[in-house]
């Protein structure tokens, strides 16, 4: 079984949380995430984007410690790492999660 490597909490940085966080459909994603749990990939509520595309913002999402990939079969589901993000970066997440999306 493939894993992906997803930062342990110790290994979180401020600008890569920061960086992964500052596009706006990568927003739209972890606002989908804490709307919805645990989610397929191609299931993500995004403007047409190509699944390349896709991929490439959750992939940044995970690397920035903010998502946790579960793999079952060929299916990817992720969901969003709070515990580890309200550790070391206390009310970001509420913070965003607290947006409007008009404003995103």
């Amino acid at each position: 079984m493939r894993t992906m490597r997803v930062p342990e909490a110790n290994e979180m940085k401020l600008t890569t949380v920061l960086h992964a966080l500052s596009d706006p459909v990568r927003l739209k994603i972890v606002l989908c995430l804490a709307r919805t749990g645990e989610k397929n990939c191609s299931s993500f509520e995004v403007e047409h984007l190509s699944k390349s595309t896709l991929s490439h913002h959750v992939k940044i999402l995970r690397e920035g410690g903010i998502i946790q990939p579960r793999i079952e079969g060929k299916q990817h589901y992720y969901s969003i790492r709070r515990d580890n993000l309200d550790l070391c970066f206390p009310g970001l997440l509420d913070s965003i999660l607290a947006t409007d999306e008009q404003y995103i």
